[in-house]
Formats: C-alpha cells, sequence, structure tokens
C-alpha cells in the first residue's frame, strides 16, 4: 500500500463549511500553476502496454467527467438552501474539470484519446446519472473517489516507473487524498438537511451494495488495464475492500460498517481495518490541501 505523508495531527472532528470553502479557494489560487511535463516522449515496452495504459487513464478521465457534472449539478439544486456549501461543490467540480483537461492532454501525449466506456464502466455511470436523492449522489460519489485514489496508489508502485507516468498518477493520487474527506463533509451536511431514518437505512443498503459492485469490477478492469499497471486481481480486490471499509472506521455518526462476509471474501477481517489514521477528517484535508506540502511514496 501506499502512504501520503504530512505533518498534521489526525483528528476525528468536522469543520464548518467556511473551513473547506477557504481550503477550496486557496486551491483555486494555486491549481493552474502546475502543468505535465511532456517534453519527451514514453518509450513502451509493447503496443500492448501502450493500448493498456491508454485503457487506465481513460478510466481517470471518466472518472473525473463524472465527478465535474454531479458535482455542478448538485451545486445547483444545495445553492436553495446552503449557499457556502453550492460554492464547495462548485469548486470542487472545477477541480475535477482541471482533472479532466490534464487526462485529455496526456491521453493524446501517449497515442491515445477519449474513447468510449466499456460494458462494466457504462453500467456504473449510468446507474449513478439515474440517483435523484443528494445523500446517494454525494455517496457514490465519495466511493467512487475512493476505488480511484486506491487504484492510482498501486499503480503509482507496481507501473513501469517514468517521470510522465509517475507525475500524472501523482497528481491524481494526491488530490484524491483531499477530495475523499471533502465528500465525507458534503454528505454529513446533506444527510443533516434531508436525512431521517427511512433514508439513512436505505443509505446504508447502497453502501453495501456499492462496496461488493466495486469489488467485484476489479475483475473487470484487470482485462484492460493490467498490461500497464502490473496489479493482480487479489492486490486490487482485497485494496478495495479494505479501503472501502476503513473509510468510515472513524466515522460513527455516519453509521457505515463493512460486511464481515465481504471481507473475509478478500481474506480480511474488521480487525485488519483498524489502526489506521483518520483519513476522512478535517485534519487530514488541511494536511493535504496544499498539494506542495504532500508526499506519495510506497511503503
Amino acid at each position: 500500500m501506499l502512504l501520503i505523508r504530512h505533518n498534521f495531527a489526525m483528528s476525528s472532528a468536522d469543520r464548518p463549511t467556511s473551513f473547506w470553502l477557504r481550503l477550496l479557494r486557496e486551491r483555486r489560487e494555486r491549481m493552474y500553476d502546475e502543468s505535465l511535463d511532456l517534453s519527451t516522449p514514453i518509450e513502451w515496452d509493447s503496443p500492448a502496454e501502450q493500448e493498456s495504459a491508454i485503457a487506465f487513464f481513460n478510466a481517470a478521465f471518466r472518472a473525473e467527467e463524472s465527478g465535474l457534472r454531479q458535482a455542478h449539478e448538485l451545486a445547483d439544486d444545495v445553492a436553495k438552501w446552503g449557499p457556502e456549501l453550492a460554492e464547495c461543490l462548485k469548486l470542487y467540480g472545477d477541480e475535477e474539470g482541471w482533472h479532466r483537461e490534464l487526462l485529455t492532454e496526456f491521453l493524446t501525449y501517449i497515442g491515445g484519446d477519449v474513447r468510449p466506456m466499456g460494458p462494466t464502466t457504462s453500467t456504473f455511470y449510468k446507474l449513478y446519472a439515474r440517483a435523484e436523492r443528494m445523500d446517494t449522489i454525494v455517496l457514490t460519489n465519495l466511493m467512487f473517489e475512493t476505488i480511484g485514489s486506491t487504484t492510482y496508489r498501486l499503480a503509482l508502485r507496481t507501473a513501469k516507473p517514468r517521470k510522465q507516468i509517475k507525475q500524472m498518477l501523482t497528481i491524481l493520487t494526491r488530490d484524491e487524498s483531499f477530495h475523499v474527506p471533502l465528500n465525507v463533509h458534503f454528505l454529513r451536511r446533506v444527510q443533516e438537511h434531508e436525512g431521517n431514518k427511512a433514508s439513512r437505512i436505505q443509505l446504508r443498503a447502497i453502501y453495501h451494495l456499492l462496496t461488493a459492485a466495486l469489488v467485484a469490477s476489479s475483475a473487470a478492469s484487470r482485462r484492460r488495464a493490467k498490461t500497464f499497471d502490473h496489479i493482480p486481481f487479489e492486490t486490487l480486490s482485497r485494496a478495495y475492500a479494505q479501503q472501502l471499509g476503513k473509510l468510515f472506521a472513524h466515522a460513527d455518526d455516519l453509521g457505515f460498517v463493512p460486511s464481515r462476509l465481504l471481507l473475509a471474501t478478500v481474506g480480511l477481517r474488521k480487525r485488519d481495518l483498524e489502526g489506521y489514521e483518520d483519513l476522512v477528517s478535517a485534519d487530514a484535508a488541511e494536511a493535504a490541501a496544499d498539494r506542495s506540502r504532500v508526499v506519495v511514496e510506497a511503503l
């Protein structure tokens, strides 16, 4: 696994929306200061590796595109009752849009382009687009962010080391370390606004269904991306289950508890999720907010 290293103490306390808005505004001011170094071409080991890399970064592009659209649509709805939260959603969507711009440039650089989604990915995003409740949309996006971040982190360790690939993966990994706790804040505020006992029960069922589906989806991704990222199915499925399981380990108020049965299918127990730092806290987000102060490294 990989570690996001920083110099801040961790805390499970949430902060007001104004805190998140300040961080997002600061990030916006620096966002376009960074550019990709694409000055030298990549020497691929084979055409198959190149095609696999194109498939990998196409999947990343689709994730960022979906995040951008959903964040901006939610911002329009939330503006009616939470103007600060709406601005946070808009700025978050803008960051996803910046990633989409980088990935568009990067796909062209590696000899590819934006391509139609495969059947598994297409099914996920079609179902996601049909979600109507705000809490369902935010939870789904949070879980997508989590598996995306997990995949990028693993790929940083397992893909053949090339500076251009490392830079693109590092940008995505580093920013997701901020987007995950940010989306937890979105989920808390949306639940406060529209949540009730029945909706919370329904949301927990969705959490379990999505966890199982996303863990299973790692098999489909291996057919297209493994030649590039070299991540075995067993490693990726276990990492997905672990990260989605420990996502809410320090957020008891949300009530999401991983399935023991699902964990067992990938060789995990609930105690394997204990002892990790709180990656969804406001302090974790503040530590990751300044991109220059976050180091992504392999353990």
